[in-house]
């Protein structure tokens, strides 16, 4: 007896029917708490985020209206947290997303998940490295750059002009210190952090004494023509660009929220970890947005939106109004800023490396965890190389946006896990037997009239049964794949559907139509009652809009984004089919069972 390639790629995690908190279920050291969850997802995120995002989308993208792009952004990132946190309340184990689609989707979805989740920290790691030796070389004066362009020049036009050598050292060092010290690093971490949460207050108080309404009633046609040429001043007031021009905004924006994920991934190193991860997630979240909404009201009321400096707009800003001393001050709390944003960005890499590891998924020497450090040496190393190399070659300009898309996929998938999740019987999600128990009795196949009566639950069902979870998870998957067609029908034909024409309308309506119904199946189903610390409100409606959100986003994505992607989805593909496929955990566990059942066989024929 063997199992059809279908059920192999969606082979679920089996866990314990309780997650435990307890030392003895991992062997990583629990020593993390809220405070200090807190302080790496805020770290991770205020860095690059509060200190160039800002100038950057209210000169060319929003103008004043960046704070309505902010919270639409943080909208958007609410959502994802709230699978997040009540993911973090039932699941705490490392991994994230990964570890969330194992359990409740399957192993090929949760190597994608991985995958790409490595792909998401290195090249976010990466970029805030590169980011940290520009910003540094910037304020000493271009010394980094020009030394090492005359000690190690690069001549290839997909790479960066130079090896950067500081950018290579500081994942390592950083690695080095999170792989034999993580309490030590994660209390620098949190005095990092600190500083930096000072220095946006710094900015927001004293840039208050300096606002000026008028800068948010901008007149193209009073303006000094001088002075503007060359500027792309929209049509001024406080939506210079216009409503789409605040939307394309809050797309950008959203990446600025990018890295309150990583606390998901400290599952196993975390003291209470069902109450310590959902309320460190939201409590980021809150601090994140505070932030970004209080820097982009003062930078723009501070200064005009067509003036700002995209590379340095608080520093910048602060110089135009004569005040010097708070421009220094703004600069080293950029460097602060970008040093712990670097941490919050390494910290989950060897997590997801680590856990992927322990189910055999990956060369199995990179989960190894060091007796006395209680941390994943091996694989935090290959991490920090691997870092660095990425950020001392490449000219990440271009892959950038490589971080939306690892980022929002992880997102789709946690959206649609938590939804399976609701509407599964615990015992079927969590417990060891689950699947070992179907090989060994069989399937029961359900007539189609069975079937078609439970889409719209006729029977009143109270309990979630396999049938209906199957139902619920056919649901989401025709959800998942009418809200890509409808993103599609938006981002291509919004000519046509403004203009009337029948067929775009008459296509919308039917898609539309589907969605809903597709919700309104999901939401008759029986759900799963079992208590947990944090719960997602209003499933499966919030995290329909955060799925159909993520997919409208990875669309706004460039065509490189998307070559880059399937490059690496396909050398994924090669590690999964090559060493993955036959050294999975769950293969080695099922094995026996289908030994077994075959030897059943002979005997009762």
């Amino acid at each position: 007896m063997s199992l059809p390639w279908w059920r192999i790629l969606t082979r679920r995690k089996n866990l314990p029917s309780r997650t435990s908190s307890s030392d003895s279920d991992t062997r990583l050291g629990r020593i993390l708490n809220t405070f200090d969850l807190t302080a790496l997802g805020v770290g991770a995120t205020l860095g690059v985020g509060v200190y160039v995002l800002a100038g950057h989308v209210s000169r060319d993208q929003a103008g004043p209206a960046v704070i309505l792009s902010f919270l639409i952004a943080a909208v958007a990132s609410f959502l994802a947290g709230l699978c997040y946190a009540e993911f973090g309340a039932r699941v705490p184990k490392a991994g994230s997303a990964y570890i969330y689609s194992y359990v409740c989707i399957g192993e090929f979805v949760a190597f994608i998940t991985g995958w790409n989740l490595i792909l998401q920290y290195v090249i976010g790691s990466a970029s805030i490295s590169r980011g940290l030796s520009l910003y540094l070389d910037t304020l000493i004066g271009d010394v980094l750059k020009t030394t090492f362009r005359d000690i190690a020049p690069i001549n290839a036009s997909f790479l960066s002009s130079y090896f950067d050598f500081f950018a290579f050292v500081l994942p390592i060092l950083l690695a080095v210190a999170l792989a034999f010290g993580l309490k030590k690093s994660a209390v620098m971490n949190n005095i990092f952090t600190a500083t930096n949460i000072a220095i946006v207050l710094f900015v927001i108080i004293a840039g208050a004494f300096k606002a000026d309404v008028a800068n948010w009633q901008v007149d193209p046609s009073t303006l000094n023509s001088t002075i503007t040429e060359g500027l792309n001043i929209g049509v001024g007031g406080f939506f210079p660009f216009g409503i789409e021009g605040m939307l394309k905004g809050a797309a950008t924006c959203f990446f600025g929220f990018v890295g309150f994920d990583c606390i998901a991934t400290t599952g196993e190193e975390v003291k209470s970890p069902q109450r310590a991860v959902p309320r460190a997630i939201l409590f980021s979240l809150i601090i994140i947005f505070l932030s970004y909404f209080g820097i982009s009201t003062v930078l723009t009321l501070m200064w005009p939106y067509y003036l700002q400096d995209v590379n340095a707009p608080l520093p910048y800003a602060f110089e135009q109004i004569g005040w010097s001393a708070a421009k220094w001050i703004v600069a080293i709390g950029g460097i602060v800023g970008l040093i712990t944003s670097l941490f919050g960005a390494m910290f989950p890499l060897p997590r997801i490396i680590y856990a992927m590891s322990q189910d055999g998924l990956v060369f199995s020497f990179l989960g190894q965890v060091h007796t006395h450090f209680k941390t994943p040496v091996v694989g935090t190393m290959c991490a920090g190389v691997l870092t660095g190399l990425v950020a001392a070659l490449l000219d990440l300009k271009q892959l950038v946006s490589m971080l939306s898309i690892g980022t929002l996929l992880a997102y789709t998938v946690v959206a649609i896990s938590i939804t399976i999740l609701r509407f599964t019987n615990r015992e079927e999600t969590f417990t060891e037997t689950t699947e070992s128990s179907s090989i060994l009795k069989g399937k029961k196949h359900s007539s189609f009239t069975t079937i078609l009566l439970q889409i719209f639950n006729c029977r009143i069902l109270k309990h979630p049964t396999k049938l209906s979870s199957n139902v619920v998870a056919a649901m989401v998957f025709l959800y998942t794949i009418f809200s890509l067609v409808l993103c599609l029908l938006i981002v291509h034909s919004k000519k046509e559907l403004a203009g009337g024409e029948i067929w775009a309308i008459v296509v919308w309506s039917i898609i539309c139509c589907i969605i809903l119904l597709t919700l309104i199946s999901m939401a008759v189903q029986p759900r799963d009652t079992t208590e947990a610390p944090f719960k997602v409100p209003l499933v499966p409606l919030l995290p329909g809009i955060s799925i159909f959100i993520n997919i409208y986003l990875m669309l706004m994505l460039d065509t490189y984004t998307w070559i880059f992607f399937s490059i690496w989805l396909v050398i994924g593909f090669i590690l999964y089919t090559c060493y993955g496929f036959r050294n999975s955990l769950r293969h080695s566990e099922m094995e026996p069972l289908l030994r077994s059942t075959n030897r059943f066989k002979v005997y009762t024929v």
